[in-house]
């Protein structure tokens, strides 16, 4: 991800990144343009978002993509994830309505360029979210999922692999086999 210099406020940062053609996320100040998705990486997004939706028809929940934004409860990072979960009334940062602070889930799909910030720095990040109960790291080149589940005092880390393996959300208590993640992405 490469950084635009200077700092900006995240006011500034908002009103510039909803003009703007290309996404950028935001962290303590400085904007990071996101590089575009792999195919592997929008087939994930999209068999994801669709398996979800199947499973919250008879619930509050829902799934949505990577055009909205995460926002850190004390505003001072802005993220766009793979899918986000929201089991309630969304919170929005403003009248906006492309900023939520309140995901019940947040999965990412991993890419070379984004794999170590996805598992340290954001990781960490998110955690500053009190509705947040899971954060999931997807790879996209092979069929590996990694979930954390927040519990008192820790996150339980937990791994699935191969196409015989499912994906666990215990915060919407639904499974999704691998294999339906991760169909036609290679």
């Amino acid at each position: 991800m490469a950084s635009l210099p200077s700092y900006l406020s995240p006011e500034d940062y908002l009103a510039i990144e909803r003009k703007a053609d290309i996404k950028s996320e935001y962290v303590n100040g400085v904007m990071y343009l996101m590089s575009g998705s792999s195919f592997a990486h929008n087939i994930i997004v999209g068999n994801l978002i669709g398996e979800l939706h199947a499973r919250f028809k008879e619930t509050d929940c829902g799934a949505y993509p990577s055009d909205l934004k995460v926002r850190l409860p004390d505003s001072s990072s802005f993220f766009y994830p793979g899918v986000s979960v929201l089991c309630c009334e969304p919170q929005f940062a403003d009248r906006e309505k492309d900023v939520v602070l309140n995901p019940i889930a947040v999965l990412e799909v991993l890419s070379n360029s984004t794999e170590a910030f996805d598992r340290g720095k954001k990781f960490q990040y998110y955690q500053q979210i009190e509705s947040l109960m899971e954060y999931v790291l997807i790879a996209q080149d092979t069929m590996v999922v990694e979930s954390f589940q927040r519990q008192p005092g820790k996150w339980l880390h937990t791994k699935a692999w191969g196409p015989d393996a499912s994906l666990t959300l215990t915060s919407v208590d639904c499974q999704i086999p691998l294999r339906d993640i991760y169909r036609k992405a290679f």
